[in-house]
């Protein structure tokens, strides 16, 4: 495996404008994201996968001033900026992170990556899905993992889905053909980490405003992100 995390970030965000070069507690969101999600030691490489309008130039040089690969596709064909950004970087296997999640943690990736190496063992990778991003039949957080799927999946998705949504929300496919596909996923170890009531998203200037207020730095444990969002 060449495991690639792909990091999706763009500052068109319509409720958020330019949010990705924000500062949160004196460091740009995209700086929170790279740095933690560049903490997890099962990755082989990251890319910044942003878009190719003049506006995201800024956000360009940022990330790679900062020594990250950066890769510039279509900016609503998110399905086909991966595509293409994995296919650049030589990647087997394809983590994709949402730059919302600034709080995402390293350790939630390498669990990702473990689980979906075992379920790789028996289950047909052109149709294997692992997620640990969203609380949905787990009880990890919103916002502190991921998702993985090999980059021969990520291709066939391109050339199956042709509706707008599906190409925007770039894995969404799978989730409206589910029969189709091996989904799996997996609760944390750490029962501390096991709330899946708390969001960690940044979406709006609300919640910017909350994760402003908490005494946060790049190197925050999972647990202790938990345990200020709910005190």
């Amino acid at each position: 495996m060449k495991v690639i995390a792909l990091i999706q970030a763009r500052l068109g965000s319509v409720r958020l404008p330019g949010k990705m070069l924000l500062r949160l507690h004196g460091l740009p969101l995209i700086d929170w994201v790279t740095q933690r999600t560049a903490a997890a030691t099962l990755l082989d490489g990251l890319v910044v996968a942003t878009t190719d309008q003049a506006r995201d130039d800024r956000l360009a040089d940022h990330v790679a001033g900062r020594g990250f690969a950066v890769f510039r596709g279509p900016e609503a064909d998110v399905l086909e900026r991966f595509r293409l950004a994995g296919e650049w970087a030589g990647a087997t296997h394809v983590v994709r992170v949402c730059a919302d999640n600034p709080l995402i943690w390293g350790g939630a990736v390498d669990d990702l990556i473990r689980q979906y190496r075992q379920k790789a063992e028996t289950e047909d990778e052109t149709k294997l899905y692992v997620y640990n991003h969203i609380p949905r039949n787990n009880r990890w957080p919103d916002g502190l993992g991921a998702e993985m799927v090999a980059r021969p999946l990520l291709a066939s998705l391109a050339r199956r889905a042709v509706r707008p949504e599906h190409r925007e929300h770039c894995l969404s496919y799978i989730w409206d053909h589910a029969a189709e596909f091996a989904i799996h996923t997996f609760d944390p170890a750490d029962a501390r980490l096991r709330r899946p009531d708390i969001r960690l998203d940044i979406d709006t200037p609300a919640d910017y405003r909350r994760l402003a207020l908490m005494p946060l730095t790049p190197a925050s444990a999972p647990e202790e992100v938990v345990r200020l969002y709910i005190n």
